[in-house]
C-alpha cells in the first residue's frame, strides 16, 4: 500500500479501533469516510501479495464461520481467528502496491476486517464474537465484488 494512510493503518493496528474512532470524531477538518464503488464500472486491480493475504483471510473465515455460527467456536478459537486475520492485515500493509484509487478503497474494507477481528476477539463483548467473524466475511466479500481475484470466491454468510 502506497499510500500515506500506511502508517495510520499500522497504528490502527496495534490500538483498538474504538479509540481511533474517537479520535476521528474530535477531526472535523477530515473529509467523510468513503464509500466502497467500482473503478468506472469494472474492478479494481490487485497484487500478488493482495491476493495471497485475501485468500488466506477467505480460507480462515470459511473454516471459523461455521462454528461460529452455530455457537460452538471456543474463545480461543475467536483470538486465534483475530490474530490470523491481523497478521495478514499487517502483509497487506507492508506488501501491497496499489494504485493510490485502489489502495484508498482497500482502507474501507480494511478497516471493516479491522472492527469485525475486534469483535472476534471479544474486546466488543463475548456475545459479539460470531458477529466479528461475519463481519469479516462481509468484508471479504465486498472485497470479492470490488477487485479482480481470479478464482475468488464468495463466502456464504448465515441466514
Amino acid at each position: 500500500m502506497k499510500s500515506p494512510l500506511v502508517l495510520l493503518l499500522a497504528i490502527a493496528l496495534s490500538l483498538p479501533l474504538a479509540a481511533l474512532a474517537a479520535a476521528d470524531a474530535h477531526d472535523h477538518g477530515k473529509p467523510a469516510p468513503h464509500k466502497l464503488e467500482l473503478n468506472a464500472g469494472k474492478k479494481w486491480g490487485t497484487d500478488d501479495a493482495l491476493r495471497q493475504a485475501m485468500s488466506t483471510i477467505q480460507a480462515s473465515v470459511s473454516q471459523t464461520l461455521p462454528k461460529a455460527h452455530s455457537g460452538k467456536a471456543t474463545p480461543a478459537e475467536y483470538d486465534a481467528f483475530g490474530k490470523g486475520i491481523t497478521a495478514q492485515i499487517t502483509y497487506i500493509v507492508e506488501n501491497c502496491k496499489l494504485e493510490p484509487a485502489a489502495d484508498e478503497q482497500l482502507h474501507i474494507i480494511v478497516a471493516d476486517m479491522m472492527s469485525g477481528v475486534e469483535a472476534a476477539e471479544g474486546k466488543q463483548g463475548e456475545k459479539k464474537r460470531a458477529a466479528g467473524v461475519v463481519k469479516v466475511a462481509q468484508a471479504a466479500n465486498a472485497y470479492g465484488k470490488h477487485f479482480d481475484h481470479a478464482g475468488w470466491k464468495t463466502i456464504k454468510l448465515p441466514h
